[in-house]
């Protein structure tokens, strides 16, 4: 399936979260086995040719489509936590939302120092996230020089954020608004 079939797969559900946003719904995606599998290969192709050691996927649906790259490619998966959730000592960095602040966290030891890590997850939109994620795992060692989209929500500019700390930015499909 094409990057153009896998976006006849998203779901818009207006006026959620808030009256005016058109929220694009991955779920529907997922849900299709044909074009899960497709997605997954499409970020895989992607991955592999940024020369990928590892994948990092943030919390909760770049777990689903991280995990799924990674097994894809036969390396590994970090996953970027929310607070609390690993057994062990972490490392974490503090981040800035539109209303308030978040906080994410990885193992250490999950990266060896120098190892080629592209991020992995279903959405960018104004980029906080994936931004703190990067730079996480450059504190902890890696070499983060790209990251993988499903969905780009291009006028909220997280792509270009990426971007400009250095991070190449690959989306399957973009959507215009919010």
């Amino acid at each position: 399936m094409s990057p153009d079939d896998l976006k006849a797969l998203v779901r818009t559900v207006p006026d959620f979260p808030a009256r005016g946003v058109q929220f694009r719904d991955v779920t529907t995606l997922i849900a299709h086995g044909e074009g899960f599998a497709a997605a997954v290969e499409h970020l895989a192709e992607r991955a592999r040719a940024a020369g990928a050691e590892v994948i990092a996927g943030m919390e909760a649906r770049g777990f689903i489509f991280g995990a799924a790259v990674a097994v894809r490619l036969g390396i590994g998966f970090v996953p970027v936590r929310k607070p609390g959730k690993l057994p062990v000592a972490t490392i974490g960095i503090d981040y800035a939302l539109e209303y308030g602040s978040d906080r994410l966290e990885i193992d250490p030891g999950a990266i060896a120092p120098g190892q080629n890590v592209v991020i992995v997850d279903d959405l960018i939109a104004t980029g906080g996230t994936a931004l703190a994620a990067a730079e996480l795992l450059r504190g902890a060692g890696a070499q983060v020089e790209h990251a993988l989209f499903v969905i780009d929500l291009r006028e909220l500019s997280g792509a270009a954020k990426l971007r400009a700390a250095g991070v190449a930015v690959e989306a399957l499909m973009d959507f215009a608004g919010k």
